[in-house]
């Protein structure tokens, strides 16, 4: 087949994350910042393309679209996200990774990927891009931090459950596919269907609120928001209280509830891997253990193949 089983991506999901729970803390930060990076690009983008954008629909399915690359980057180009590791909890339902070495991989990954967004979001702020289009963009980037940082405890949590249930259906159905382009569609819809309903990412408000606290220093992207009293909200405090930590914590629920369990039961739990198809190998005289007795005929017009278990 073209395409991998369900059965066969929960196998491999669980060989892949148990290699990443595994894995050094140096190559860990390392990855963890580049996907914090990716993310943050993608966000960037993502507001670039939806900033001016006629309808709160429309802007929302623009930047779902722009947003995908982010995870495109990350899956295709190798990196550590938080949002999909946390289906190394698949591998601890397994006992195969211990409750410490996922939350070593947990803290180690989180951490990284703030400090990769957070560096992407000072960057843009040099960059000068939030005067664009007479500093709408800035403006735009200042209201969705506004927003976001608007919803009550409970709403965050419950957004960043929707949104890692579709994230890590991203990650697993881009498992599913053999090739390049299929990982690219499979990442696609999943990922425009999060960001398209609102819902909240953890590592992506790692770049977007950031970025407003930046921003609120440039004066013409404050005028441009008519935001008035409701920048007092950007503050990294307010961040980390009232949207990291609910958003974080829904994040985990989402994907290690709604996938990594689900299909971890379906799939795994008391079931034998499926059993690889046996490799076949060219016919060899050489290897024919009755080569002596073989009749010259005989062994002139062997054709065949033996698999190798033979």
């Amino acid at each position: 087949m073209s395409y991998y089983t369900p059965k066969e991506i929960a196998e491999n999901a669980v060989k892949t994350y148990g290699l990443k729970a595994a894995m050094p803390a140096s190559k860990i930060l390392a990855l963890g910042f580049l996907a914090g990076g990716f993310i943050a690009l993608g966000a960037e983008a993502a507001t670039l393309a939806a900033h001016d954008a006629s309808g709160v629909g429309i802007g929302r399915l623009i930047s779902g679209l722009v947003f995908s690359t982010g995870l495109m980057m990350v899956m295709i180009a190798g990196a550590e996200l938080f949002t999909g590791n946390v289906l190394i909890w698949m591998d601890f339902l397994e006992r195969k990774v211990g409750v410490n070495a996922m939350l070593r991989n947990w803290t180690l990954v989180w951490l990284s990927n703030f400090a990769g967004a957070v560096v992407v979001a000072s960057m843009m702020d040099l960059s000068g891009l939030w005067n664009t289009n007479e500093a709408h963009v800035g403006a735009y980037v200042l209201k969705t931090a506004v927003g976001k940082l608007s919803l009550t405890y409970t709403e965050a949590f419950v957004r960043g459950i929707f949104c890692n249930w579709m994230v890590c259906l991203g990650v697993w159905m881009a498992y599913s596919a053999k090739d390049t382009a299929g990982k690219v569609l499979a990442i696609l819809f999943p990922i425009t269907l999060f960001v398209l309903s609102n819902f909240e990412h953890c590592v992506a408000n790692m770049y977007y609120i950031p970025a407003a606290i930046f921003a609120k220093a440039n004066i013409a992207a404050v005028e441009a928001s008519h935001l008035g009293d409701k920048l007092d909200l950007l503050t990294w405090s307010n961040f980390i209280v009232n949207n990291l930590v609910p958003v974080t914590l829904g994040n985990i629920v989402g994907g290690a509830l709604f996938v990594g369990s689900f299909y971890w039961f379906t799939y795994l739990r008391g079931q034998k891997p499926t059993p690889a198809p046996a490799a076949t190998v060219p016919f060899s005289v050489a290897k024919c253990p009755v080569i002596a007795a073989c009749p010259a005929t005989t062994l002139a017009g062997s054709k065949g193949s033996l698999s190798a278990a033979e």
